[in-house]
């Protein structure tokens, strides 16, 4: 492969992955161009605009640094692709709804598509980096796609899956626990891992820096997530057996964290995991067992999704149970709709699943969130489910937590936002119904305060 000299990077793909990291890959070289393509117009005018269409914190002040010097966002996806030396692919790798392995393998149309698109535009040779999420052995399959359909085209696809966790990405991606890089382990692959590793070089310790054959890489990134949500759904578990015994999961979380082989992160319990990528990776992971006939190793990997569901289920059983079994035509006030604090990502929210099934109970909810657009949580609960004359007749969407908590039945915290720990309950209690009851699905609210105050309260595990 002749050499090629990093000058101009374009990134298919304009969401969670593709903005956030092109932002910082932009912030660190400024010797590079950087151009950020989608063929979503709304989605690139919001990135163009002061109000982003991704939610992390320092994320503006990164995007504003350099926008319009060496950071672009565009809808000319071909021109972008025709300039650039390195073509990052981060586009949607959703689960399949549809055909064999529907419901667990992942949906590569975007990326057949972005892959057969570079392959039209190029000439010469590029270097194109996986950033999607996908499953093992998809290089393969774009080198194929790409040498077949380009006439004079040169390619090296490497694997370069995203570690980041929504909330501090660019905390995250200014000081990484690694970067991983994957290719062919021949002097042509060899050499276009070292150019995606001399990118990175700008701000990222060598040492940090991990290289591997493709399709160690690809595997790599499922089996982490994989391995961070099966410690979520074994604390979960242990909730459940804390709630029945009256041991403490706090209690049983510091005591197990404290061993240095275990440690302490991702055993905080829950009312369950969400994300864009702990579900699908697992279901991916699942799939691919399945494929290669190791149907023990799918089960196993499969019980951490169905535990995280039943967390899920067990929360809005303990709402209706709770308030004398019916929920009907009782006010609940829903404190958060992402996924996690500090974005404002829905995919596979918790909060999705237990507001479906109160609002199947006939329950009445008004739902606050700082940063959710109203049409995302209309959008996400008709995804599931809720019909029109649910959501026209019980359903409420407010600016305010105060507002959300008037005149209800209970409360339910259901993503971790800073502001729910410190609001007046005193007042939220003095406008609720009596009794006043209190669900805390993150195990934020300061309990004993809501205890004195003559709160009904309820935390997992505890």
């Amino acid at each position: 492969m002749e050499t090629i000299t990093i000058t101009n990077i374009c990134c298919i793909g304009a969401g969670y992955v593709g903005g956030p990291t092109m932002a910082m890959i932009a912030a660190k070289c400024p010797h590079i161009q950087v151009n950020v393509v989608d063929m979503n117009e709304k989605r690139i005018a919001a990135w163009n605009s002061d109000e982003l269409p991704v939610y992390e914190p320092g994320l503006m002040e990164l995007v504003e640094g350099c926008r319009g010097k060496n950071l672009h966002f565009s809808t000319d996806v071909r021109e972008a692709i025709r300039n650039a030396n390195m073509i990052f692919v981060a586009v949607g790798t959703p689960t399949k709804t549809y055909g064999a392995g529907a419901g667990r393998a992942a949906d590569l149309c975007y990326v057949e598509s972005a892959a057969r698109m570079i392959a039209e535009e190029s000439t010469g040779p590029k270097i194109v980096v996986e950033k999607s999420t996908i499953p093992v052995r998809t290089a393969e399959a774009m080198r194929t796609i790409l040498e077949a359909n380009s006439p004079s085209g040169k390619f090296q696809v490497l694997s370069n899956p995203e570690f980041l966790a929504e909330g501090t990405a660019v905390e995250d991606m200014v000081a990484p626990d690694r970067i991983l890089i994957g290719g062919e382990q021949t002097p042509e692959g060899l050499q276009a891992i070292e150019k995606l590793v001399s990118v990175y070089a700008n701000w990222v310790p060598r040492e940090k820096i991990l290289t591997t054959n493709t399709w160690s890489s690809e595997l790599s990134k499922l089996v982490a997530n994989a391995f961070l949500a099966q410690r979520i759904s074994s604390i979960n578990s242990i909730s459940a057996l804390c709630e029945k015994t009256g041991a403490n999961i706090h209690e049983v979380s510091r005591a197990i964290g404290h061993d240095s082989r275990i440690g302490p992160k991702f055993l905080k319990s829950s009312v369950g995991f969400g994300g864009s990528c702990f579900q699908k990776d697992i279901l991916n992971l699942v799939y691919l067992c399945e494929h290669f006939g190791l149907p023990e190793v799918a089960a196993y990997w499969e019980q951490v999704i169905i535990m995280n569901d039943w967390q899920k289920s067990r929360f809005a059983r303990k709402i209706v149970q709770n308030l004398f079994n019916t929920v009907s035509g009782k006010k609940i006030g829903i404190l958060g709709f992402a996924f996690k604090k500090d974005t404002n990502d829905t995919r596979e929210s918790a909060a999705i699943y237990v507001c479906r099934d109160l609002l199947l109970e006939n329950a009445k909810l008004a739902i606050y969130d700082p940063k959710v657009e109203r049409e995302q949580i209309i959008a996400d609960l008709k995804y599931v489910g809720i019909s029109d004359s649910l959501l026209l007749n019980n359903l409420e969407i407010v600016d305010d937590p105060y507002a959300a908590l008037h005149q209800a039945h209970a409360l339910a915290v259901m993503t971790e936002w800073d502001e729910f720990a410190h609001l007046d309950y005193e007042k939220i209690q003095e406008s609720m119904f009596k009794p006043a009851f209190a669900f805390d699905g993150r195990n934020i609210l300061p309990s004993e305060k809501l205890r004195s105050l003559g709160y009904s309260l309820f935390t997992i595990g505890s």
